[in-house]
């Protein structure tokens, strides 16, 4: 049987009560990543330490954080950057995969960095033991399955002008952008 609510009244005997329920919750990882161009239009890619393949710059959150705040913290601890963010490109549900639980993934339009700024930029922690400014065209081949699958739609909803959501790098909902891959993702085509 259920505990009977207290009264909200009682703010101490209200908030242990909602802290109990909200305990008892599924909590989500939360991963933020950004796409950057420089001034001819190629992405910038990080090479992390601790994983192989190439990633877009970015990271996982910490408690609470929110995502957006996520990509700021991480491109200043990892490349002494900061950066407007202009928008949201992509959201992602990623299923549970080996021993991971399910997660957000979001990736954030950074804009265009000065020529100063794309010349000027290094690894600045361990994380990262590279950064490049790649092609479009060229980036999907350094990038990781999944990866690759969300940064496509990125550029795809950098196009459309809105945000796109994903479930597992497949649009779901509203998709109105066709996918070159479809018939290997089986995302629709609308």
């Amino acid at each position: 049987m259920r505990p009977t609510a207290p009264d909200p009244a009682d703010t101490d005997k209200w908030n242990a009560y909602l802290a109990e329920g909200n305990a008892k919750q599924a909590r989500k990882r939360v991963a933020a990543d950004v796409l950057l161009r420089d001034p001819s239009g190629r992405v910038l890619l990080v090479n992390p330490t601790y994983k192989p393949g190439w990633d877009l710059p970015g990271g996982m959150a910490e408690a609470n954080e929110p995502p957006e705040d996520t990509v700021r913290r991480e491109l200043v601890e990892e490349l002494g950057l900061r950066v407007t963010l202009l928008g949201l490109l992509v959201v992602d549900w990623v299923a549970p995969h080996g021993p991971w639980d399910d997660q957000l993934a979001f990736i954030f339009d950074g804009g265009t960095l000065d020529e100063d700024q794309a010349d000027r930029l290094r690894p600045r922690d361990d994380e990262l033991s590279e950064a490049a400014f790649v092609t479009t065209a060229e980036a999907p081949g350094r990038l990781r399955d999944r990866t690759r699958r969300r940064f496509e739609h990125a550029l795809k909803a950098l196009d459309a002008g809105r945000p796109l959501y994903l479930r597992d790098g497949a649009p779901l909902m509203g998709a109105t952008v066709p996918h070159p891959s479809c018939a290997q993702c089986g995302s629709p085509t609308a």
